[in-house]
């Protein structure tokens, strides 16, 4: 017979043997590794897409804030890692350090307090890390294979230099697209300066790579209130250099150069917005006889709103909400405040995931919307007590109130998905009884005194922005959008457009739209002339009137 234990013995020994004998290759092999669509000519866009005033006829009543308080507020002197409250009502009303949003590999240096030099010699910048250039650069190059459409419009204007002369100063999300579409205004001709209009949005290698290509960024994530408007004044104020040309995402930067700039200001050719609350700011000034120069509205065009602001919100939100707190949604209640085309897209993907969805609303025609696509419509108090997540999509102000938050259950959620940052009271969560825990980055526990614990993500900023990132494709449509608005008021001759608020013309929404088509291998219809004159149409469009609205869904 065979003796058990010596065999165990033996299997043992050899299998001992083995380890030894991979460990060896391993460390062999590792000592030998060696380290390593629609053809337009650009030039003719400005008597083509000739836009009208919208403030009279497109009737926005919205009321969002106290119009006299809008624009007469100016930023206190503070600490550069300051706690107090931003005069921002859109980007900057934060509490709490903006260190502790920084990226753990990055050292908590100030960029302000850094010395840094591209390859070219130049420190006309200010971002986290001009070292990170090259991870950047590999970002803005994925970022452009899905944004085709805007780079063949660079090529095709490229000759053109459409934008030859334009000096323009901008304030929006530094990302890896918004990188594709300022080296698109380079490429077309313009100078550019930039800074952020979120303090958490900015991905620093991109602003690096950007920085490294010649074009002044002064952005980096984390900014504290005094790095925001030092980096927009940084922006606007340069030796030898005036901006002519606003590219604006919430107004903060034209309020900064209407307020402290106004000899500037008087000379800018031209202001592209593209969020409701700085369109709002738009029409305020506009109605107080105070815009002296003309602005397009992109935020209201319908390769916007149709797009960027719902099948971006549609995926995005997910994705923010995911990876923030890995929450499973099947059978979570959930509400949604507002049901404008953010508030559209964010219910659809909730209930796709089987979330209860409630909306709420204070338009009777997007309640009833709400109400036809199979959505519960309440007032927020008649279900705060027992919803598991609060949403907000609203651009107003203390929707979501202090008492509401009171009353949340333990363990729910709330979040934002409005540009401005107002519309959760987080000011009134930043008092002695109630303590904020930091779970991990832009996700903060916020503790009642009998324990109830409420998470809320990104501070009531922007979530699908500051948490995550959002779908290139939409992004691009947007991006075209602003680039056409530019081209077309820097090159409209003197008069075409006067000191008001103006949306863009529907043949530069069919154009943009038209550009993006190829990239599904779409083909059009063609009308006959038989069937043009019978609808009294061109048959290259325009095809439909500018009092035409797209259904959302």
């Amino acid at each position: 017979m065979s003796d058990p234990a010596g065999e165990t013995k033996l299997e043992v020994k050899q299998a001992s043997k083995e380890v030894k004998e991979s460990e060896n290759v391993a460390e062999k092999y590792s000592a030998m590794t060696v380290s390593k669509n629609s053809e337009m000519n650009i030039g003719e866009l400005s008597p083509v897409f000739s836009a009208v005033p919208t403030h009279k006829p497109v009737k926005k009543q919205i009321q969002f804030v106290e119009e006299k308080q809008e624009f007469s507020r100016f930023p206190t002197k503070t600490g550069r890692r300051s706690l107090s409250r931003s005069i921002s009502q859109s980007s900057t009303d934060s509490y709490s350090s903006a260190a502790s949003y920084t990226d753990s590999s990055d050292d908590e240096t100030s960029p302000r307090d850094k010395s840094q030099l591209n390859s070219k010699g130049s420190s006309d910048f200010c971002v986290k890390n001009i070292k990170q250039a090259e991870f950047g650069r590999r970002e803005i190059e994925i970022a452009e294979q899905d944004m085709s459409a805007l780079v063949s419009l660079r090529k095709r204007a490229h000759s053109e230099k459409p934008l030859a002369g334009a000096k323009i100063v901008g304030c929006t999300h530094i990302t890896a697209q918004t990188a594709v579409l300022i080296e698109t205004l380079v490429a077309l001709g313009a100078q550019c300066r930039w800074t952020a209009c979120n303090i958490y949005s900015t991905q620093n290698e991109v602003a690096a790579a950007l920085a490294e290509r010649g074009v002044s960024v002064f952005a980096w994530k984390g900014e504290s209130e005094d790095d925001f408007w030092w980096c927009i004044d940084r922006c606007v104020t340069t030796e030898g250099w005036q901006p002519n040309m606003i590219l604006d995402d919430g107004g903060d930067l034209t309020h900064w150069v209407y307020k402290k700039y106004s000899s500037v200001f008087k000379k800018i050719r031209g202001i592209v917005e593209e969020s409701v609350t700085g369109v709002h700011r738009l029409y305020q000034l506009s109605k107080a006889g105070k815009l002296c120069v003309p602005a397009m509205n992109v935020n209201d065009s319908v390769t916007k709103q149709k797009f960027d602001n719902l099948y971006c919100c549609r995926e995005s939100i997910l994705d923010g909400l995911k990876r923030t707190t890995d929450v499973m949604f099947g059978g979570k209640q959930v509400v949604v405040c507002g049901y404008g085309e953010v508030g559209k897209g964010c219910s659809a993907a909730l209930k796709a995931l089987g979330a209860i969805v409630y909306v709420t609303e204070i338009d009777p025609i997007c309640g009833l919307q709400a109400c036809m696509d199979g959505f519960k419509v309440v007032k927020l108090n008649e279900v705060i007590r027992h919803v598991d997540v609060v949403i907000t999509c609203t651009g107003n102000k203390n929707v979501v109130n202090r008492d509401q938050l009171d009353r949340m259950k333990n363990g729910s959620m709330v979040c934002n998905m409005g540009h401005s940052n107002t519309e959760i009271d987080v000011a009134s969560l930043r008092t002695p009884e109630l303590t904020w825990e930091r779970v991990r980055p832009q996700v903060d526990h916020v503790i009642w005194p009998d324990g109830k614990r409420v998470i809320l993500l990104a501070e009531g900023r922007l979530l699908n922005l500051s948490c995550s990132t959002v779908p290139t494709f939409v992004l691009s449509i947007t991006a075209t959008t602003q680039a056409l608005a530019l081209i077309e008021l820097y090159n409209a001759p003197e008069g075409r457009y006067k000191q008001d608020v103006y949306l863009l013309p529907k043949k530069m929404d069919e154009y943009v739209a038209s550009l993006h088509l190829a990239t599904f291998d779409a083909h059009l219809t063609e009308l006959t002339d038989e069937q043009a004159k019978y609808l009294g149409l061109n048959k290259n469009g325009p095809f439909k009137p500018n009092y035409y609205r797209y259904t959302s869904r």
